[in-house]
């Protein structure tokens, strides 16, 4: 039951734990620099937490990819799971003024991304699965 739930909401509701200032301070917290390195080059390396946000949405897509070649009951629930979540994504970037970012529209597409492979990497595995008996 658990493995339904997609792992693409957790991006999604950081992102508006961000917006309303829970963490980070609100949208402009997201360009607030979570580490620094100096590279051997003489630059100095930083990442946000908007940038942090998109690495972490990144892993989780890698994880619901892996999750989409299982077949079975739940596979179906979930992938229906990743479109709402998707359409949260999409309602909330044409109506929420904070959600209109670089950062929130690149996080739509990697939930986009999911569900399109999803779908894709289901429907190739299940076609595997089928064997006529003669």
């Amino acid at each position: 039951m658990l493995a339904a739930i997609p792992l693409m909401i957790v991006p999604l509701v950081a992102y508006n734990l961000v917006l309303f200032g829970l963490i980070g301070g609100g949208v402009a917290g997201l360009g607030s620099t979570v580490t620094s390195l100096s590279m051997m080059s003489g630059a100095t390396w930083t990442m946000s937490v908007g940038d942090l946000l998109i690495v972490v949405s990144l892993v989780l897509l890698f994880i619901e990819v892996l999750k989409a070649t299982r077949t079975g009951p739940w596979s179906v629930i979930d992938h229906m799971l990743s479109m709402l979540v998707f359409i949260g994504f999409l309602v909330e970037f044409l109506l929420v003024r904070d959600a209109a970012t670089q950062v929130f529209f690149i996080l739509m597409v990697i939930a986009f991304v999911d569900v399109i492979a999803g779908f894709s990497v289901s429907i190739r595995s299940a076609g595997r699965d089928v064997s006529i008996g003669l």
